[in-house]
Formats: C-alpha cells, structure tokens, sequence
C-alpha cells in the first residue's frame, strides 16, 4: 500500500458530480417544499370558507380573498405541483452543486485542500513482497498577508 497525496483532480467530473448530488437533493427537498405548498394552499382556502361562513362576509373581503380561485388551482393540482416544484429546485440544487464541485476541485488543485489517497498494488499483494512505501509532504501553505 501507498500513501500519497492527489496531485490534480478534473473539474469537469468535480463539476458533474456536484451537479448530480445537488439535484438530486434539490428534487427532494422540492418535491417537500411541492406538497407543503399544495397542502397549504387547501389549508387557506378551507380557512377562507369556514370563516366567510362564521362571520358571515363575502370571500373578497376577507384575507387572500381575491387569489381563492388560484389557491383552490394549487391544491387541485397537487400532481402538477409536486414535481414541477420539485424540478425547479433540483435544476437550482444543481447549479449551485456544479459551482460548488467545480471550486472545491479548484481548491484541491491548487493545494489548499490536499486529498490523500492510498494506493494497493497488486504485484505486491500476489507476490507476497512487502509494499514499498513512500511518504510525501503535502505542498506547503503560503501565509496569506497579515498571518
């Protein structure tokens, strides 16, 4: 086994698996925030009808009184809502994951962040020879001003 330290990784694939992980967390968190959504807008208009009916006032003047029709919509079409949400918010998660995978693989490329890695060898472990180890430092961080 080697011990050693990852010299250069590829933005590209940093990009797109950051961009893979943030959608697919976007489509969840969105398709949460879709049935929230679709629950609250028929939560409002059952609100808005039992109390025009107890207090006995015509829908428009009540609160959100004019966006019933577009409420009662909302809750309608709940099937709609839930993955349309949930698309947006994992088209959103994953620009803002390839952002992130694109300066993390930045970041590790120019030594801030060293990865280490261990490396087996096969003609090592086949011909019972002991692995040849080598031990190499980490890049040095250059002090930034004022440290």
């Amino acid at each position: 086994m080697v011990n050693d330290y990852l010299v250069r990784l590829s933005i590209r694939s940093a990009m797109f698996a950051g961009a893979i992980t943030g959608f697919v967390f976007g489509l969840f968190a969105g398709s949460i925030l879709g049935a929230l959504i679709s629950w609250l807008a028929g939560a409002v208009v059952d609100w808005q009808n039992q109390l025009g009916f107890s207090l006995g006032i015509a829908q428009q003047l009540l609160p959100l009184g004019n966006q019933v029709g577009s409420l009662e919509t909302v809750s309608d079409r709940w099937f709609l809502v839930i993955p349309a949400v949930g698309l947006l918010v994992g088209l959103l998660g994953a620009f803002i994951g390839l952002l992130a995978g694109g300066l993390w693989a930045t970041l590790v490329n120019m030594g801030v962040l060293p990865i280490e890695v261990n490396v087996y060898r096969r003609a090592a472990r086949i011909s019972k020879v002991p692995p040849v180890t080598r031990r190499v430092r980490p890049p040095k961080r250059r002090k930034a001003v004022g440290e």
